[in-house]
């Protein structure tokens, strides 16, 4: 085992650990909101990026609340988001069975998918109506999956609640960059890898820091026109592309 696996498993295992600790004293203080809920777990992400050296550069303006929708290379994004921004995230449903980071996503407040099932699309979508009235931001990944990189097609049904309610709706493009110029494909974690052996390559890996870029906060007429033009947004933003001419100040989580 190399020095650099153990020294950063060591420091995320520590961190972990310490998540609950805070969890549950927030809670004897009092019930937790989603927003209490939202900040517990920004607070935990952010300590995870440390512990494992990554680095995070954010462009744009960071929204505050309505819908966010990004793509999705990893179970990476979800901390590099989080550590962004507080926010509620929508995943798909195997993830409520993983070993404490099932448990963790729902006491950060996250909902649970069954793509497969359209009761459970249409109850998920009911909440995130709900949700779409509090002061942090609801997000999911329309791709359904992670990816190599290459983009898969936007599924629109969870654009719906944003549409009915008049929300925002902030497309944000992430892309991961190896400090030995490695390419990205080698970080993401898509088709049937399991977790843990991925999860140990990142751990090993020389550093990488992603990019994440945050793109107009826009009101859409259907749910079709809003997964289109952030699909076309995000790719451009990945591209490096400026989109609409928004000008962005980049700064480090």
């Amino acid at each position: 085992m190399s020095w650099r696996l153990l020294r950063r498993a060591v420091a995320l295992g520590m961190v972990l650990g310490a998540a609950v600790v805070r969890y549950w004293m927030r809670r004897v203080r009092g019930a937790l909101t989603l927003e209490r809920r939202a900040q517990w777990l920004h607070e935990t992400c952010v300590r995870v990026l440390r512990s494992m050296g990554i680095r995070v550069e954010v462009e744009g303006e960071i929204p505050t609340r309505g819908l966010v929708v990004a793509n999705h290379l990893s179970y990476l994004d979800v901390v590099i988001l989080s550590a962004a921004m507080p926010c509620l995230f929508v995943a798909k449903s195997e993830i409520d069975d993983w070993p404490y980071f099932g448990r963790a996503a729902r006491a950060g407040g996250t909902l649970f998918i069954d793509r497969s099932r359209k009761a459970s699309t249409e109850k998920v979508g009911a909440l995130i109506s709900e949700r779409l009235e509090l002061q942090v931001p609801v997000l999911f990944f329309p791709e359904g999956t992670s990816t190599d990189g290459t983009m898969l097609k936007f599924h629109s049904s969870l654009f719906e609640p944003a549409i009915r309610e008049r929300a925002t709706v902030t497309a944000a493009a992430i892309r991961y960059v190896m400090d030995d110029g490695t390419p990205e494909r080698t970080l993401c974690w898509f088709g049937d890898e399991k977790l843990v052996p991925h999860l140990v390559r990142t751990l090993k890996s020389a550093g990488f820091h992603a990019r994440l870029r945050f793109g107009e906060q826009r009101v859409y007429q259907s749910r079709r026109e809003a997964a289109n033009e952030t699909s076309l947004e995000i790719a451009g933003m990945r591209e490096g592309r400026v989109v609409r001419n928004q000008l962005v100040d980049a700064k480090s989580v």
